[in-house]
């Protein structure tokens, strides 16, 4: 809301309190006062000058050559290029010597070989924003009224002598989205009466209910619909002080009928709508639900398409304005306009919201609307618009008010006790300061014993419960003058959840093993949507994407790495080892969001070690991937959980790349990336791995426990087992671990044998199984009988041999 400073005087007296000073004291009292504009900053030496001369430049045929009187005696040449300066204007003239918005100084100048002693001016020169300057005068100079006196302070006459404060209105303090709103909060801040306008209209014995009949069939979204009848306007510009009001409030001026609509908007915040009764098209107005599929074109010149949701007032027959949004064009007041039809309505909120949601329509009324309006200001309004239109429009008023009136409209009564106040607020207000207090507000007031009980005016739609009252009390009490006491109860600290710090564990641990993290796009497109998905999903698509390049929704994290390596492989960044933990996004049938899944993938690619003073590189191959796993899920507790087994998947290498399982379920994969991928992207040998992190995170595990060094000497046993070249190291090591019974504590593949003294189709696998008890000695029958329990099993369940 953008209150004017010099408009708000009319209201409440606050001669002794400049603008800025205003501005903090709202503030202190609830309302943010976002910003305290002066409108005529910077600029000096503008006055009105009337045109007495205006010719063609002889060298310029788009600049005009006039001769201005500007109340210094003498009149002075000046050069004007403005499309629309004529003879017997009144004008502003920025005088040599004067400054305008930017610093810019008008010095005497010579155009096209003419002297030009100063510059007539536009409103966009004189720092007023074009989309708020009159359509008349939005290409040229803007010219004043014929009476207006030569050599006046041009600034003032347009408003800009004025200070502007931008409110920062929360939704709850609609009451302060109108002048008189704000008179009443300023009035309360300071000790002031507010003072009020008192309409007085002069009516004709002509009777608007012979000229218009008002019905309402939606009472409930409709409750109080009020008219009145205008003759015989004239259709000009509105008054001066008033234009300028209106833009200091951010709305364009349009002719004297709709910019006293728009004032009383902004004066009582209540809207207001202006019908060409003469195009209306009937004496009836009707106020209904539109019918499906209805149409009707609004003041924008834009055909809409309504639904039985949209509220409409008709002229009984078509729809002639989207109630609470938007007039329709069919009967808008033009410039041949002599008889108004003035409508002012309480229409309910959510109808309204619904209408202005629907059609992307959001105006000055509909927000209003949205909020809540005070149903007692409906009547005022409109007598007090009937006023100004017979005042600047030249009308004669009809007598009496034509309305539809089913509102019945009860003020709150909320009820508070002084102890609560003081308790809530931490304050030793008495029962006289908490009454003070309310009146400031101007709420009534009733005392009983210990219990305030306040009649809440209806312009405070607000205030419903004692908490609002509490509020109001601290705000206008000052919160600078609430002590400060430290919080009373119990308290708890925050503190991670066990599957944050598990996430928390796995950056450092990779971080630490020397991989950069990666914060890549969750969007991508159709090619790359699916790839090295881990479940086979149709991929998201936005409604409303920014490119195809960012369409659909990931179900995979390594196509954003191979990019990542490509872009820095391309930079000379040859080697490189990369992470990111982030969603990915499964189609839900059940709903339209999709399903958010945490996985972690890691791309590495180049030399793994370069050991330039040793001599030593070690190339990225598939065990250092591997081994980065190994140490991640022993890190977690899970090295014992997690299984790998070799698997084929579209994009990675066929002989390279491993599916990992944690107790039996797959939670993602291991490998490098297929070489004709890689030629595509420009890479050198790459490795991946994705992994379903919060699969792997939620999986519960044994505290870490300290364990003493064993006191007792251990016994290793090392094994050649002959198999099937298909089966695993993997598959072999779990039955040994299921078989070795509490005394084989590790087992360790140190050797693999595929030479020319094997079997054809046959491998050898090499194991060291450490068996020790921290209690005792073990003994060699203890031990064998375990070691033969162990052999037995992968003979039967593997076929394994033993090697001789």
């Amino acid at each position: 809301m953008l209150v004017s400073y010099k408009w708000l005087q009319e209201y409440v007296d606050i001669a002794d309190v400049s603008a800025d000073e205003l501005a903090e004291k709202i503030t202190k009292s609830g309302i943010e006062v976002e910003g305290v504009e002066k409108l005529n900053e910077g600029i000096r030496g503008v006055v009105t000058g009337h045109v007495l001369e205006c010719e063609r430049h002889p060298n310029a045929e788009k600049l005009s050559k006039t001769l201005v009187d500007i109340g210094e005696g003498e009149p002075v040449q000046i050069i004007c290029g403005a499309p629309n300066v004529a003879k017997g204007q009144k004008v502003a003239v920025a005088k040599v010597g004067a400054v305008l918005p930017g610093n810019f100084k008008i010095k005497k100048a010579k155009l096209r070989g003419e002297e030009s002693h100063g510059m007539i001016c536009s409103l966009q020169e004189l720092g007023i924003e074009a989309k708020l300057v009159a359509k008349e005068f939005s290409e040229g100079i803007f010219v004043f009224p014929e009476d207006t006196e030569v050599g006046q302070d041009a600034l003032a006459l347009l408003g800009r002598d004025d200070e502007v404060l931008e409110l920062g209105l929360t939704p709850n303090r609609a009451d302060c989205l109108s002048m008189i709103g704000v008179g009443y909060e300023v009035a309360a801040i300071l000790d002031e009466k507010v003072k009020l306008p008192e309409p007085k209209v002069a009516a004709t014995q002509e009777r608007a209910e012979d000229y218009i009949k008002v019905i309402v069939e939606d009472q409930a979204a409709n409750p109080l619909y009020v008219a009145k009848v205008i003759k015989n306007v004239k259709i000009g510009p509105s008054p001066l002080w008033m234009q300028a009001r209106l833009m200091a409030s951010g709305i364009r001026p349009h002719n004297n009928v709709v910019d006293i609509t728009n004032y009383i908007l902004l004066e009582y915040g209540q809207p207001l709508h202006a019908f060409d009764y003469d195009r209306f098209g009937s004496k009836e107005v009707l106020v209904r639900r539109a019918k499906q599929g209805e149409e009707m074109t609004t003041l924008d010149d834009t055909k809409r398409t309504l639904t039985d949701e949209h509220l409409v007032i008709t002229n009984g027959s078509e729809p002639v304005a989207l109630a609470g949004v938007m007039g329709g064009a069919n009967s808008e007041v033009s410039d041949d306009t002599t008889t108004v039809l003035l409508e002012s309505a309480y229409f309910i909120g959510p109808v309204i919201r619904q209408s202005s949601k629907d059609h992307g329509l959001r105006s000055e009324a509909s927000s209003r609307y949205e909020k809540g309006v005070d149903p007692k200001r409906v009547r005022p309004a409109a007598e007090r618009a009937a006023e100004l239109m017979a005042k600047y429009a030249g009308g004669e008023v009809l007598d009496g008010t034509v309305a539809a009136d089913s509102l019945q409209v009860e003020p709150a009564v909320v009820s508070v006790t002084l102890e609560k106040i003081n308790r809530v607020i931490g304050t030793e207000l008495t029962m006289d300061e908490v009454i003070a207090i309310f009146a400031k507000l101007q709420f009534e007031v009733v005392v009983d014993n210990d219990t305030v009980t306040v009649t809440v005016p209806t312009r405070r739609g607000d205030i419903t419960i004692e908490e609002d009252l509490i509020e109001e009390v601290a705000r206008l009490y000052g919160y600078d003058n609430v002590p400060m006491t430290l919080p009373v109860g119990a308290s708890t600290p925050g503190h991670l959840t066990g599957y944050q710090q598990k996430r928390r564990i796995v950056h450092r641990f990779l971080e630490g093993a020397g991989l950069y993290q990666a914060i890549t796009y969750s969007l991508t497109n159709k090619e790359k949507a699916t790839q090295y998905a881990l479940e086979k999903y149709e991929p998201v698509e936005l409604a409303m994407p920014m490119s195809e390049d960012r369409s659909l929704l990931r179900l995979s994290i390594v196509p954003q790495l191979l990019e990542v390596l490509k872009y820095n492989l391309a930079r000379q960044n040859d080697s490189l080892a990369v992470y990111e933990t982030g969603a990915v996004f499964l189609k839900n049938s059940d709903s339209d969001l999709p399903v958010e899944e945490e996985h972690l993938a890691v791309a590495v690619t180049g030399l793994w070690e370069n050991h330039q003073w040793q001599g030593e590189k070690k190339a990225v191959d598939f065990y250092v991937v591997k081994g980065i796993l190994d140490g991640l899920f022993a890190k977690l507790g899970l090295d014992n959980q997690v299984g790998y087994h070799a698997t084929e998947i579209e994009g990675m290498h066929p002989g390279r790349t491993a599916e990992l399982s944690l107790n039996g379920d797959i939670i993602g994969f291991v490998g490098q990336v297929h070489p004709t991928v890689q030629k595509e992207l420009d890479l050198k040998e790459t490795y991946v791995f994705e992994v379903n992190l919060r699969a792997v995170l939620e999986v519960s595990t044994e505290l870490l426990q300290y364990v003493p060094i064993p006191r007792f000497p251990s016994i290793t046993r090392d094994i050649a087992l002959v198999v099937d070249k298909n089966k695993s190291a993997a598959d072999l090591k779990a039955i040994i671990i299921e078989e070795g019974s509490k005394l084989l504590k590790e087992v360790h593949v140190f050797d693999l044998y595929e030479g020319e003294r094997m079997e054809e189709g046959k491998k050898s696998i090499a194991f060291s199984l450490k068996y020790f008890d921290p209690e005792k000695t073990l003994t060699d029958e203890e031990i064998a009988k375990t070691h033969e329990k162990v052999l037995k099993a992968v003979e039967e369940k593997a076929g394994a041999v033993l090697r001789g």
